[in-house]
């Protein structure tokens, strides 16, 4: 969840860990700090609040400088946002500083250990414990990197912990347990990050970490050990998107950037899927062909705006390719005891591919005998190394913390594996498979035609800023949107919305309809599913005669919605399945939009982080 940076080299410590921190602030932004081992000793900074309130302490302060340095911005778990609890972690002699993403979870038991041995400790966090036995083996040790292997010995939990101490100037060690940390490489110098996104204007080259390993940085290379001291395997990869791609690019915000990323996200993830036959090729399913003949039952996991393209790809994978779908939230899934064999494939979806919900519903699955075949954006992330096989989105980096991009990237690529397993299970034959294929690729240019006519969108959007409830109805493929586009109103505008299936409106949820509440509708094609289209024009028939002000999203050339839609929104026509590529491009307008009319922050909205990496 946290954003963590580490560095050694040649340049200002400070300088390369702050713009890294700056690339780091969406993982969390309740507190942020930095410490570099300069002069014999340990300087150290730190503020509650965003970037900002660092940064302008540190021109009032300013700190030593040096070439090895530590940084951190924080999403709180254990202690408020406050400046005590704000990282680095210091021990009593300050000498060693730590940074932590994750949640120990006997830290108490450590804490209560550490007060008997006359310990001082002054904040309420997990985190702090780690900085006081560091200290303790370092005393014995004399090596940065083996104190680390001893103390990671005694946690549990998942974390990641990055570290520097006085009497090692000119080393950072790090070490992980089911949370991010990446390596990266350059010329006499070495990086560990969050996220690549902290290094990539220094390097493209990357070392994954593995689970229970620790690393450590020089400037003249890199270590990797386990935490019983045996060395590692290291796997380098290449980035393959560069600095550029990660900033606003003129946009005033990281959201609306990726917003209108989705067309060229939405090829690039189409991209080299199929051959010169016209059939898919999904070179990174690794799993046989025969293997998937086998299956007898498909159940995807993920969590928010992931589990709503989940949703959607139910609706795929048991259209075309004839087989069971199931899809639960990754942070329910290994408690209800599901059940799964040999013969269950387990689709994971996540954007970071670092979701510990989804990492440990994943985890649950292969103990149950069950492939895995995740769906991800990040290359080398613990998600897919963990998996059976990755179908890889290519989305480029999503640094708002409300998904859009990836939201459409994953509903591709839900569709290219529910293709996929139709085509080696032949439940289709393959002049359909390509209409299909056909149909997808003309996806990016209607994707591109809705954003060039959202200006009305936004206006809506401006003149419903003092609101204080929106709902949201849809059918079908339409109610995962509808799940959608209430998610972003309440990440963002921190306003009362709710999806529903619009077949259950008078079930309940039409009690809530009063005089010029706005309710947004997603309306199916009249093609293909003319049954869904007539039921949903008579929902809005419904809620308007009770006084609903109506926001209808509908395709081009569907008039029979015009007469009752206070606001009609259009877009492109498209396959019955195909839709949510379109219809959710304006609810995530909307969203921004309202959200910025209403003075919040669209990009870090309040108590959210982008990646959750704890349970």
């Amino acid at each position: 969840m946290c954003g963590i940076v580490g560095y050694v080299g040649s340049r200002s410590a400070l300088d390369v860990v702050m713009a890294g921190l700056k690339r780091l602030e969406y993982r969390g932004y309740d507190s942020a700090g930095v410490a570099v081992p300069a002069d014999g000793g340990l300087a150290a900074a730190k503020k509650a609040g965003k970037l900002l309130n660092l940064e302008k302490e540190l021109t009032e302060r300013p700190l030593p400088a040096g070439t090895t340095g530590i940084g951190h911005t924080r999403w709180a778990t254990h202690g408020a946002p406050t400046d005590d609890n704000a990282h680095p972690h210091l021990d009593n002699a300050g000498r060693v500083a730590v940074v932590h993403n994750g949640i120990i979870e006997n830290f108490a038991v450590l804490r209560a250990e550490l007060a008997e041995r006359g310990h001082e400790l002054l904040s309420e966090t997990d985190t702090e414990v780690v900085a006081h036995l560091l200290a303790e083996e370092f005393s014995v040790t004399a090596d940065l990197a083996e104190a680390m292997r001893l103390v990671c010995r005694r946690l549990e939990g998942a974390f990641t912990l990055v570290a520097v101490h006085a009497d090692e100037p000119g080393v950072v060690v790090g070490a992980r347990r089911n949370s991010p940390l990446v390596v990266g490489v350059g010329e006499g110098e070495a990086f560990l990050a969050s996220d690549v996104a902290a290094f990539i204007a220094h390097t493209r080259s990357a070392i994954e970490l593995g689970q229970d390993q620790v690393v450590e940085l020089r400037r003249d290379g890199v270590t990797v050990t386990g935490f019983d001291g045996s060395v590692a395997d290291v796997r380098s990869y290449h980035v393959d998107w560069d600095a550029a791609a990660a900033e606003k690019g003129g946009h005033d915000y990281f959201m609306l950037k990726e917003i209108a990323e989705q067309p060229k996200a939405v090829a690039d993830t189409l991209l080299g899927r199929v051959d010169a036959s016209g059939a898919l090729t999904l070179d990174e399913v690794r799993i046989p062909a025969a293997e998937l003949r086998e299956v007898d039952k498909v159940v995807i996991v993920a969590c928010g705006t992931a589990f709503h393209a989940g949703l959607i790809a139910k609706y795929a994978v048991e259209h075309w390719a004839r087989i069971p779908c199931e899809v639960e939230p990754a942070s329910e899934f290994r408690y209800r005891d599901p059940i799964l064999g040999s013969r269950s494939l387990v689709i994971a979806v996540s954007q970071s591919g670092e979701t510990m919900d989804t990492l440990m519903a994943l985890r649950h699955a292969r103990e149950q005998g069950s492939k895995v075949l995740a769906i991800c954006n990040t290359n080398g992330s613990t998600i897919p190394r963990e998996s059976d096989a990755v179908l890889y989105t290519h989305a480029g980096p999503e640094v708002a913390v409300a998904s859009t991009k990836a939201f459409l990237t994953q509903l591709v690529a839900c569709y290219l594996v529910a293709l996929y397993l139709a085509q080696v299970r032949g439940a289709k034959w393959a002049d359909e498979i390509r209409a299909v294929v056909r149909d997808l690729a003309r996806m990016p240019g209607e994707v591109e035609r809705v954003l060039e006519t959202m200006e009305p969108v936004r206006e809506l959007a401006r003149s419903l800023a003092g609101k204080d409830t929106v709902l949201f109805l849809g059918r079908h493929v339409g109610h995962p949107v509808a799940l959608e586009g209430a998610l972003k109103l309440k990440e963002l505008a921190y306003m009362h919305a709710e999806g529903f299936a619009a077949g259950e409106l008078k079930h309940g949820p039409i009690a809530l309809v009063e005089e010029d509440l706005p309710v947004v509708v997603v309306v199916p094609s009249p093609r293909g599913r003319s049954v869904l289209h007539d039921k949903i024009v008579s929902n809005i028939q419904e809620i308007r005669a009770r006084g609903a002000r109506t926001i209808v999203i509908a395709e081009e050339g569907d008039e029979t919605v015009a007469p009752y839609a206070d606001h009609l929104v259009r877009v492109p026509v498209t396959p019955v399945l195909l839709q949510p590529l379109v219809a959710t491009v304006p609810l995530q307008v909307f969203a921004c939009e309202l959200a910025t009319a209403r003075g919040n922050e669209v990009d870090q909205p309040r108590n959210l982080a982008k990646s959750v990496t704890v349970e």
